[in-house]
């Protein structure tokens, strides 16, 4: 056995290689995300909202597109809206306790959610409670929903107008593939919304 199959280091970068050229090749997919990029520029540049929600590192991969997104991806240019449905801990917190983890972002969606909006959820199986109860309440509402999730999580396709469904069926693996989609899709929008800002 070489010493590179027994180290979780290189195990875990080639296996990440290799289901980030499965995404590379894979027409469907990248036509998937050129579309979630068109949806997302498209509701921006009509001064509606993207909202994000996910749990544990999906959490925190809502957070970090939603900061490309108010802040800036490469270049320098207007603020635009996103929000990040996982950072406010009182709101997390008191609808836990009042309403049941399962709607900590279905409630926020009813509240902030508008027709037009869209909702980026993130869930590498596909099957978290509280993001399906958050997409079920973006439809009613009349928001885009969009969805990440992994190869186990095809199931979440009938919630979602649009899903990105990662090549893998490893969570950590899945996070990176769609967070590298993520980066692609906040380069198409930011590109997409600075002509129209430079026009």
């Amino acid at each position: 056995m070489s010493q590179s199959s027994k180290d979780p280091i290189t195990a875990h970068l080639k296996l990440s290689r290799d289901a980030l050229e499965r995404a590379a090749q894979d027409a469907g997919l990248l036509d998937t995300a050129r579309k979630i990029a068109d949806v997302i520029a498209s509701a921006l540049r009509s001064s509606n909202k993207l909202l994000l929600a996910g749990n544990g590192g999906s959490a925190a991969d809502a957070q970090h597109i939603a900061a490309e997104i108010v802040g800036r991806y490469k270049m320098d240019r207007p603020a635009f809206a996103a929000i990040a449905l996982t950072t406010d801990t009182s709101a997390l917190t008191a609808i836990g306790n009042d309403y049941g983890f399962e709607q900590i972002f279905a409630r926020q969606v009813e509240g902030l959610g508008r027709r037009g909006d869209v909702l980026l959820a993130l869930s590498t199986s596909g099957r978290s409670a509280n993001i399906l109860a958050a997409l079920k309440v973006a439809r009613q509402q009349g928001l885009v929903t969009v969805g990440f999730t992994g190869a186990k999580g095809a199931g979440m396709a009938a919630s979602c107008d649009h899903l990105l469904v990662a090549p893998s069926d490893d969570t950590a693996v899945i996070q990176q593939i769609y967070m590298a989609f993520a980066h692609g899709i906040c380069d198409v929008v930011e590109q997409a919304l600075t002509q129209k800002t430079q026009a």
